[in-house]
């Protein structure tokens, strides 16, 4: 097996390219596990015979264990070799899926669900991995291409799980799931190099480091409260896009909401793009590029409210917008402090992911006292508070290599 050491030696020309396509397939693989329950709800609904409330349960679990993994598992790609923390989550990963495939019930199925979300974390594992293997010069480009392979399987998630869970049956999917990550975790052992741990912190000081670090780098939180702001807008739309279509004057079905989901697609491709940019061009450039499209794609989504080409435009531009910024911010904290690159990428998504639960949560609010309108405007702000955060002057970046 080789080790980390011995993929430096492509230093000039970058990582091998089927070593980057398996952990921008893996990244891919994992985050699709979360999204697969979705378009597959009425059929759970119809199998069960229970409410959509109790099956509302099955998404709400897999992402709220994703937010638990985020928290209290990726850290310890710091505290241990990632390679081993990727093959134990994939083969927990495996079994929960399976179990999901067998559940005689929703309380089986949400258990399951939970356990998902937790193991699908592995996807946290690989980007650090990624910006470790890489050399300096090309982190930029290697941790876009990965986020590529991320995005793109959220994307084709909800359209795969539709046609297999229609043809062959929910129960299929989840084991054809499970076959993809064992296939994964396989490819894994086979080819991903070892990691040195960085720190030989105690698991709960581990966890308390991740303040530590919040307080100690001002860039991270930069990052992390302009991805979160963005995240607010991004989460605000998509959480009310569906009813909005529903009502008048477009009186519109939930499937022209699902097309919208191809936006996700030039996000995924400007992904790699976002990345060139970063190293090319600095990826402070891109974080305000990228918080300046949400901010435009907005403001006119707000100005022409009942203009569907506008809004569908608007879509793409601002899901550009979010995936480069994200992919700007990852650069950015993933050259603060090499040796906490775990925990850093944790502490973003934590910020991320509090983005999205407000923005869910505002956007519904904001939608019921005023309307669609009153909802491009509250997500305008947003993007514009973030770039303010981007534009403010900071501190020179002074890497830190404890």
């Amino acid at each position: 097996m080789t080790s980390i050491a011995n993929t430096h030696d492509h230093a000039e020309a970058g990582l091998p390219l089927p070593l980057i396509l398996l952990l921008a397939t893996g990244a891919g693989l994992a985050a699709a596990c979360l999204y697969y329950s979705q378009p597959m709800l009425a059929l759970l609904v119809a199998e069960f015979k229970a409410t959509p409330a109790a099956i509302g349960l099955v998404p709400t679990l897999t992402t709220l264990g994703y937010a638990l993994g985020i928290g209290l598992l990726a850290p310890l790609g710091d505290r241990y070799d990632r390679r081993r923390i990727i093959l134990g989550k994939a083969a927990a990963l495996v079994l929960a899926l399976l179990l999901a495939a067998a559940a005689p019930s929703v309380a089986v199925l949400a258990l399951a669900s939970l356990a998902i979300g937790l193991a699908a974390t592995l996807a946290q594992d690989i980007v650090p991995a990624a910006a470790t293997l890489a050399p300096e010069a090309h982190r930029g480009k290697t941790v876009g291409t990965v986020m590529t392979g991320l995005l793109l399987g959220i994307l084709l998630s909800r359209v795969v799980a539709g046609v297999v869970a229609e043809q062959f049956g929910w129960r299929s999917m989840f084991v054809a799931a499970a076959l993809s990550i064992a296939l994964l975790g396989l490819a894994v052992w086979r080819r991903l190099p070892r990691f040195a741990p960085t720190t030989q912190l105690p698991y709960l000081a581990l966890l308390g480091s991740l303040a530590t670090l919040w307080k100690r780098h001002g860039a991270l939180r930069r990052a992390a409260l302009a991805q979160g702001l963005i995240s607010i807008g991004f989460s605000a739309f998509w959480s009310t896009l569906a009813i909005m279509l529903h009502a008048a004057p477009f009186n519109l079905g939930s499937g022209a909401a699902g097309a919208f989901g191809l936006a996700g697609a030039a996000g995924a491709l400007a992904a790699p793009l976002a990345g060139r940019l970063a190293d090319s061009r600095g990826p402070e450039v891109v974080t305000r590029l990228g918080a300046a499209l949400v901010a435009a794609a907005f403001i006119a989504m707000a100005l022409g409210p009942d203009q569907l080409w506008l809004i569908a435009l608007g879509a793409v531009v601002f899901d550009l917008g979010a995936q480069a910024t994200l992919i700007a911010h990852q650069t950015i904290i993933y050259s603060i402090e090499p040796a906490a690159r775990s925990r850093l990428n944790a502490v973003l998504f934590i910020g991320m992911f509090s983005g999205m639960a407000s923005g869910a949560w505002l956007g519904s609010v904001v939608l019921a006292q005023a309307g669609w309108q009153g909802v491009c405007v509250m997500a305008a702000v947003s993007g514009v508070a973030a770039l303010v955060v981007r534009m403010w002057p900071a501190k020179k970046l002074v890497p830190c290599a404890a």
